[in-house]
Order: structure tokens, then C-alpha cells, then sequence
């Protein structure tokens, strides 16, 4: 067999750090992998340069992962299609929002046969007839392709650093793909398990940005770290029977992986999500929106979104926010209906608390 090309959807903070990751371990793996990796990069103005030009200069992203340098095989692509077309391996690491008009530009430009594709997007999406659709589903209903997942404790800082991190693989065909895609990004520093219950793996991925929203929503409001760990227990809780819900039969072991409570602990204490939750506390009315875009450089905060797909996903069918109090209290919260002193509240009625010996 041919190496495979591999080509990585996206070039932000987290894109960037997994592209130092993948630039590496291709060129250590050349019966496996070709030499080059691209790199789509939305195309952005800096000081009068394309950004794309600058990363090919300098091998450093300068806009979103500043100070590092990726590996010199890894190539910006300003052209999704081009990017792309070759590809036998896609990794999507850009924000979930934006994944349906990305497949819907790849649809029918990709190869033949031989692609896969594994999706680091951690978000959700909602069916029209309300029900769940998880990121990996869009991306294999729109493209026909596999998709597998990875997620994980990975502030991308921290990955960017080579600090010693854990990420978690989802696969359905465990046997079949594993292998390649844990060579693709396995590292000394950078460690990992896969697991055939994919399911389970995004959708912690996804949820745990929601439970963080509340713990940034704690910490502006000035509680303190008991007041945290009785979020991420609560917030663990109703991740499980989300999951449990509307994936029957989920494996309790893979809330026990990196993807599950070490990336809920992680999120809660750093990560974007909790760092504007606590800012739009702070602020006072501001616009959590207006917020986001003053904090994170053009990045974009997972959880504010997330919480309200789950919430219109769970009032479409049939009203289930009394089963998850902590994910409907973060989407009130951040669209404004409820003051963020109403979390507290949410924590003290919740009905774990409610239960008769």
C-alpha cells in the first residue's frame, strides 16, 4: 500500500497543536504515512500578510498558537478543496458550527475509496425532527466515509508544549483502524487508548463544555473549589444518563478514559469555556458573545452553543430538562433568561439531592 496522505481540517489553537503532533510522527512513520501533511487554513489578513504565507515561512502560527513551531512537512492549504482531495486520512478540528458547510464544499471532491476520516470537533448538532446527531454522523452522512473520534484532558497550550497528556480514540471498527490511527497520533508525550465505544467518547467530548459553563459561572460569582466539585460530580451524573439516554447500553468504563471525568476535571479548572463563563459573570450584563470575541482571539467557546442545541433538543422531545437541571440551567443562564445566581439555586434543588433513603 501507498503512505497515506493525511490532511488536517482546520488551524486553530487545538489544529495547530495537532498538527506539531501528526507533522512528527508521519515523518517517523514513512512506510505508513506520506512525508507531507496539509494543513487547511482559513485564510486571515496579519499585519498585511496571509496567514497561510506565514505559516509556510516561519512553520509557526502566529495568530492562533504563537511561540511554537510546527514541523516543516506540515503545509498551510488555503483551499479546502485542494487541501483535501488527495487525502486518505481528514482530521477535523475546527468549530462544530461550521462542519456542515465544510462537508457540503467536500462532498463528492474527495477520493474514491480508501479515505477516513476522525473527527477532534466537540460539540453536537440537532437533527430536524429534534433528535441527536453527533458530529461524527454529520461528517459520515454528508461524505459517506467512517469517521472515528479523539478527545481528551487537552488544553491545547498544554499539548503544544509536549507536557505528558492522555487523549482517548473512538472506533467502531476498533481492529480494523485502531492500529493506523493511534500510529497517526501517539507520541511519549502525547499517549493513547482506543476504544470501540465511540459514542460514548463524543459525547463526553461534547457534554463536558456544558458542565464547565457552570463551573466558570461558580468561580465568577466567587464560590469556591467545593462548590466546583459538586458541579463536575452533578455535571458527570447527568453526562451519564445523557448518554445512557439516547445511546442505551454505553460502557461505564469509558467515563473512567481521558475523554470522560480527566477531560470534565481539566475543562472546569482551565479550557476557554470556563475562562468566559467566569468573565460574563464579571462583566455584568455584557453580551456573552461580545465577551468571547474580546477573550479569545477569534477563537470560539463550545459550551454556550452546545447547551443550547441539548436544551432545543431535549424540548423538542417532549420536555426532558427536568432530567438534566445543570444543562438547562447553563443554557438559560448564558441566553439571558436566568440570572447566574440561578445556578446555585439549580445545585441545591437538584434532584440527586432529593432522594429519599
Amino acid at each position: 500500500m501507498a503512505p497515506l496522505k493525511v490532511t488536517i481540517v482546520g488551524s486553530g489553537n487545538w489544529g495547530s497543536a495537532i498538527a506539531r503532533i501528526v507533522g512528527a510522527t508521519t515523518k517517523q512513520n514513512p512506510g505508513e504515512f506520506d512525508s507531507t501533511v496539509k494543513m487547511w487554513v482559513f485564510e486571515e489578513m496579519i499585519d498585511g500578510r496571509k496567514l497561510s504565507e506565514i505559516i509556510n515561512e516561519t512553520h509557526e502560527n502566529v495568530k492562533y498558537l504563537p511561540g511554537k513551531i510546527l514541523p516543516d512537512n506540515v503545509v498551510a492549504v488555503p483551499d479546502l478543496l485542494e487541501s483535501c482531495q488527495d487525502a486518505n486520512v481528514l482530521i477535523f478540528v475546527v468549530p462544530h458550527q461550521f462542519v456542515g458547510r465544510i462537508c457540503s464544499t467536500l462532498k463528492g471532491n474527495l477520493k474514491a475509496d480508501g479515505v477516513q476520516a476522525i473527527s477532534l470537533i466537540k460539540g453536537v448538532s440537532v437533527r430536524k425532527e429534534g433528535g441527536l446527531k453527533l458530529i461524527s454522523e454529520e461528517i459520515e452522512e454528508a461524505l459517506g466515509l467512517d469517521c472515528s473520534v479523539l478527545m481528551g484532558a487537552n488544553l491545547a497550550p498544554e499539548v503544544a508544549a509536549d507536557n505528558f497528556c492522555e487523549a482517548t480514540i473512538g472506533c467502531k471498527q476498533r481492529k480494523d483502524q485502531g492500529p493506523i490511527l493511534k500510529k497517526l497520533f501517539h507520541t511519549p508525550h502525547f499517549r493513547i487508548n482506543v476504544v470501540e465505544d465511540a459514542h460514548t467518547v463524543e459525547l463526553c467530548g461534547a457534554l463536558k463544555n456544558i458542565v464547565a459553563c457552570a463551573a466558570g459561572f461558580s468561580d465568577g460569582l466567587g464560590y469556591g473549589d467545593n462548590t466546583k466539585a459538586a458541579i463536575i460530580r452533578l455535571g458527570l451524573m447527568e453526562m451519564t444518563k445523557f448518554v445512557e439516554h439516547y445511546y442505551p447500553g454505553s460502557n461505564l468504563e469509558t467515563f473512567f478514559e481521558s475523554c470522560g471525568v480527566a477531560d470534565l476535571i481539566t475543562t472546569c479548572y482551565g479550557g476557554r469555556n470556563r475562562k468566559v463563563c467566569e468573565a460574563f459573570v464579571k462583566a455584568g450584563g455584557k453580551p456573552l458573545a461580545e465577551i468571547e470575541k474580546e477573550l479569545l482571539n477569534g477563537q470560539s467557546a463550545q459550551g454556550p452553543l452546545t447547551a443550547e442545541e441539548v436544551y432545543l433538543m431535549m424540548e423538542k422531545q417532549g420536555g426532558l430538562h427536568d432530567k438534566f437541571p445543570l444543562f438547562t440551567a447553563v443554557h438559560k443562564i448564558c441566553s439571558g433568561k436566568v440570572e447566574p445566581t440561578g445556578l446555585i439555586d439549580c445545585l441545591r434543588n437538584h434532584p440527586e439531592h432529593m432522594r429519599d433513603f
